[in-house]
């Protein structure tokens, strides 16, 4: 009885996390893909006659504005076009690229296991940040060369999750009869072996979209990211640390929206894992 009343909690647990979750990252991509309809030409308009009103004491300014009067709601909604394309774009670069490679990798073994597990190894070695310094040193900043360091930095995590299960997979009587009738390597490869391992290559994606909206913004709070001109949450955050003291609300707002929209994310791939891989659940 009381196993069946844990697992009724978790349940209902699951689900109010599955609804909360897609609501939060639904509504907020919903809104941000709105950003022009809505806030038309705001998020850059400057009027300094209008600088640093307190939020929720204009109509027209809900959220306030910032040093040189642009409003923040528009700021806010259109600086997560930036977070969520540097997310999105950057995760299924890098799933592809780790994909192929940990398929590669573990169903040839040999000399290419060797080569791009060791490379792997190297750059797991390499701190994030040191990377990140190097390849904007060299290549500079922008969204589409942080999108590139994004890329780079997290295909060893797919690659790795991927060899792994092929190398548990690749001599199980499935593959052994596809190989024994004559199917090529490239059908087994893409029509056997990668069905099976969607699964947990959904998860780590839905994870790491939060965690490259964060290293996004962390980076461009340290001026390493995107142009300071273009509206972001992370530069949000960066040009309101010197009004912190005064003008809490400028980095007040786009930081609940990065936490808001890390949660939601964070929230989905939690339900996914477990609705994915039943037997790894924790009862809470």
């Amino acid at each position: 009885m009381t196993t069946l009343t844990e697992a009724c909690r978790f349940r209902h647990f699951k689900q109010f996390e599955f609804i909360f979750g897609f609501i939060l990252t639904g509504g907020i991509i919903l809104l941000v893909l709105c950003s022009d309809l809505l806030f038309q030409g705001m998020a850059d308009k400057i009027n300094l006659s209008a600088r640093l009103i307190a939020p929720f004491t204009q109509a027209e300014h809900w959220f306030g504005t910032d040093p040189l009067g642009r409003d923040i709601l528009a700021r806010v909604v259109s600086g997560g076009t930036v977070s969520l394309k540097v997310g999105f774009i950057s995760v299924m670069g890098a799933v592809v690229f780790g994909v192929l490679m940990g398929l590669v990798a573990g169903y040839f073994r040999g000399f290419i296991d060797v080569i791009v597990m060791r490379f792997a190894d190297i750059q797991l070695a390499m701190p994030f940040i040191l990377l990140a310094i190097t390849f904007i040193a060299i290549v500079g900043g922008g969204l589409k060369n942080m999108i590139i360091l994004l890329i780079i930095s997290q295909w060893v995590q797919y690659a790795r999750l991927v060899r792994g299960s092929v190398l548990s997979l690749r001599d199980r009587e499935f593959i052994q009869s596809a190989r024994a009738i004559g199917v090529s390597h490239f059908h087994i490869l893409f029509s056997h072996l990668l069905p099976n391992l969607i699964g947990p290559v959904i998860v780590l994606m839905t994870l790491n979209v939060a965690n490259n909206i964060l290293l996004e913004s962390s980076l461009t709070f340290l001026g390493l990211g995107v142009d300071p001109l273009t509206p972001s949450w992370g530069g949000m955050l960066a040009n309101g640390r010197t009004y912190i003291q005064t003008a809490w609300w400028v980095s007040f707002f786009p930081g609940i929206a990065i936490l808001l929209t890390v949660l939601g994310l964070n929230l989905l791939g939690d339900w996914l894992r477990d609705s994915l891989d039943p037997t790894g659940r924790t009862v809470r």
